[in-house]
């Protein structure tokens, strides 16, 4: 039976989308991977693979076949920038001299040709051997990418060098001055490894979120085992270990607490500022800071199962994944080499035949150029860097976006469909008004109703002892307690006649409602339930109980308004309670009275209509719902069914994350498109310059130096302007 796992490889060597579409095409020849995503910009392959018929080192034996690096441990990575910074700096100094060399007019032609061989030899061939040698790996497998153009280019520039340096009589015969060109080859290479240099900075800097939440795991926890406290490696925590925390400490897996009680800051995960309440019962969080007193909790998370590695996992595979605006520079970039080359090899045919005196110089130089400036490093880096700050920056503010697909999705949403119990309201009742009546005061007739419900289980129950103790009242001893189904409840409190429950159970005691009967209708019209509470005989108060609004639910779908998007509310309560809440948060449209398994039905029916939905839910009982809806947005705290149902989580239980979400989309969805803008633009512009189109009017020539230069500040220009979105602020 096939069974499918997923790995997640750095890889070294890449330096365009040329690259990473090369190991895409060696790896999906394998009929043991299912799917691939190589990623430039995070310089990582996502593989799906079936491991009864692939094995993981057969996959990386693929990817060194292919002519690049596949890293092990991500520190590797690290060694990467370190190695290519110090062939920057030696390649800078090299070239320092071969310019000086180059200027030099005191001593002998043939001995400075002769010094600038031996300059730029290790500059060619040390220094910029990685574009050589993929370059050859690339030719192997019958393609061409940005290494072709670049070893092309300086190999040329190089040779030619070689051959005015020792054979110049072949110039000297045909008419032509024996020139070299040493110092364009070693610019060119300089130039391009600061590039990369710079690149990779920038680079780091757009994939900061997924090292700040690495750096937020703690390294060792204090556990009690045998009744004796010692500090073990977090990796060696187990499931069920009783652990303790003290002041100040981070928390180190998930658990619940059995003992003590603190304040906890979770701003990491929620984005959430003020510190929250723990006593025991409640969950915790690894990686979050105790804030006050000490506690002891049992772990139920460990290792990959935590929130803080489900959650660096989810940002990886967002940050490595391909929006399908993506596919269009994919595409392009896989047939822009070939065809550059050739308009390269075309310039050179054409200067040669017709251009000016020496022609085969300036053939040389605008073939050159041609290839140098024609490098799509740009275009691969336009779309994979936005998203890994988008989606790094989502994760700062505690949404998590699952991958390029769900964010450029989310910037098109005309509709969002909210969930009502749990989603839009608190998802359990709570005591809304209280009317007292005769002698007795609200808070008389809250105090006694929470007395004789103070052992029940019933949720109406729960919400009015739960109301009393927020008042802090004291509660009563309760004796001769009788509960009667469906209707209400019989007790004696003291010495007084207690009867508790609907306006039927009043009256078949015939207890007449007195005035309060026209108030329960008000708030029975408003969808809250009703609960009488008569004394001896004699009705006292009311007390109304609804399923109440979360704090920010009318603030959230205000902003969304303000967005001009539609706001429905789906609902399986009955019409009268649904319009009600409606009502109160100004939503457009109510869909009431639908079941569970026919929310999806009615999302396709939207659908149908032309819109574009986002759902928003719990994760977990609307997960047919937000899998149906073009973007499922799912309310919770991270846990493995919310993130699994869901295109996108908001772990902090705040509607506003939903505006959030679509702002960070079409924010970063702008930022591709301008950079993708600029890619392509830079090249039209850029080829043509190269070729020497302005030579016959102006008499201008690109220099290839300047040509490196320029392709150089294109890739920086496009990291920096995706770098633009760290300044993403959710409520601006």
């Amino acid at each position: 039976m096939a069974k499918t796992e997923k790995i997640i490889i750095p890889i070294g060597g890449m330096h365009c989308a040329s690259c990473a579409a090369g190991i895409e095409r060696a790896l999906k020849k394998n009929p043991g991977v299912v799917s691939v995503g190589v990623n430039f910009a995070t310089e990582k392959a996502a593989v799906e693979y079936d491991s009864s018929r692939i094995k993981v080192s057969d996959i990386y034996k693929i990817i060194k076949d292919a002519g690049y690096r596949p890293l092990s441990v991500e520190a590797e990575s690290g060694k990467e920038y370190d190695k290519l910074k110090i062939k920057f700096q030696a390649s800078a100094l090299l070239t320092f001299f071969i310019l000086a060399f180059s200027f030099h007019d005191v001593v002998p032609k043939d001995i400075v040709f002769f010094a600038l061989f031996v300059l730029t030899t290790p500059v060619q061939f040390l220094c910029g051997w990685q574009f050589i040698g993929l370059a050859y790996a690339a030719a192997k497998h019958r393609s061409a990418d940005m290494n072709t153009l670049i070893a092309v280019g300086t190999l040329s520039a190089y040779f030619y060098s070689v051959i005015a340096t020792f054979y110049p009589s072949f110039f000297i015969k045909g008419g032509l001055k024996a020139d070299v060109y040493y110092d364009t080859a070693a610019v060119i290479i300089t130039l391009i490894l600061l590039g990369r240099l710079l690149e990779a900075k920038a680079k780091a800097r757009a994939s900061d979120a997924i090292k700040r939440l690495m750096g937020l795991k703690p390294k060792t926890a204090r556990i009690i085992r045998n009744g004796l406290e010692k500090d073990i490696p977090i990796e060696e925590v187990k499931k069920g270990d009783l652990i303790f925390v003290r002041p100040g400490e981070r928390i180190a897996v998930d658990g619940i607490i059995k003992e003590g009680s603190s304040a906890v800051d979770e701003s990491m995960l929620t984005g959430e500022s003020i510190p929250v309440e723990k006593n025991p019962g409640d969950e915790v969080i690894g990686a979050t800071i105790n804030r006050t007193g000490a506690f002891k909790f049992e772990a139920t998370k460990v290792g990959s199962q935590t929130a803080l590695a489900q959650i660096i996992r989810l940002v990886e595979e967002a940050q490595g994944s391909k929006a399908p605006i993506q596919r269009v520079a994919d595409k392009t970039a896989g047939i822009f080499v070939p065809v550059v080359i050739l308009i390269a090899l075309m310039t050179f045919t054409v200067w040669y035949l017709i251009g000016p005196q020496p022609r085969l110089t300036y053939a040389l130089l605008n073939f050159v150029s041609v290839l140098i400036i024609a490098c799509p490093c740009a275009l691969g880096l336009a779309t994979p860097t936005a998203i890994m700050v988008g989606t790094g920056k989502g994760a700062e503010n505690g949404i998590l976006i699952k991958g390029g697909e769900a964010l450029e999705t989310a910037q098109a949403v005309n509709s969002v469909v909210f969930d009502k119990t749990g989603t839009l309201t608190r998802g359990k009742p709570a005591v809304t008004d209280i009317i007292a009546y005769g002698d007795y005061s609200e808070d008389e007739v809250l105090s006694v109703a929470a007395s004789v419900e103070k052992n029940s289980e019933h949720p109406l129950g729960e919400a009015i002892v739960n109301k009393a103790h927020g008042r802090k009242l004291p509660l009563k001893k309760v004796s001769e307690f009788k509960a009667i189904a469906g209707c209400g409840i019989k007790a004696r409190v003291e010495d007084k006649y207690i009867f508790l429950g609907n306006l039927k159970f009043l009256r078949d005691q015939r207890i007449p409602p007195a005035d309060l009967e026209t108030e329960a209708k008000r708030y029975s019209e408003e969808g809250k339930t009703i609960v009488f509470l008569a004394v001896d005989n004699k009705a006292v108060g009311l007390i109304a109980v609804a399923d109440v609004l979360k704090d920010k639910s009318l603030e959230a779908i205000e902003g969304l308004h303000r967005m001009g998007l539609e706001v429905i509310m789906i609902t399986g309560d009955n019409k009268r309670t649904a319009e009600a809440i409606a009502k109160k948060v100004k939503i457009d449209t109510v869909l009431a009275e639908v079941l569970p398994q026919d929310k999806a039905k009615e999302i396709k029916r939207l659908q149908r209509q032309g819109k574009i939905v986002a759902a928003v839910g719990d994760g977990i009982n609307d997960a047919p719902m937000l899998a149906q809806a073009d973007i499922g947005i799912a309310i919770g705290s991270g846990t493995d069914i919310a993130m699994e149902a869901s295109d996108i989580t908001l772990i902090k239980d705040d509607l506003r994350g939903v505006i959030t979400a679509i702002r960070l989309s079409k924010r970063t969805m702008r930022t591709i498109k301008q950079n993708l803008f600029w890619a392509f633009i830079y090249n039209i512009i850029g080829i043509p310059l190269a070729a020497g189109a302005l030579y016959p009017f102006f008499g201008i020539l690109l220099n290839p130096m300047f040509a490196s230069a320029a392709m150089a500040f294109s890739s920086v220009s496009v990291v920096v302007n995706s770098l633009r979105l760290r300044s993403f602020h959710p409520n601006l």
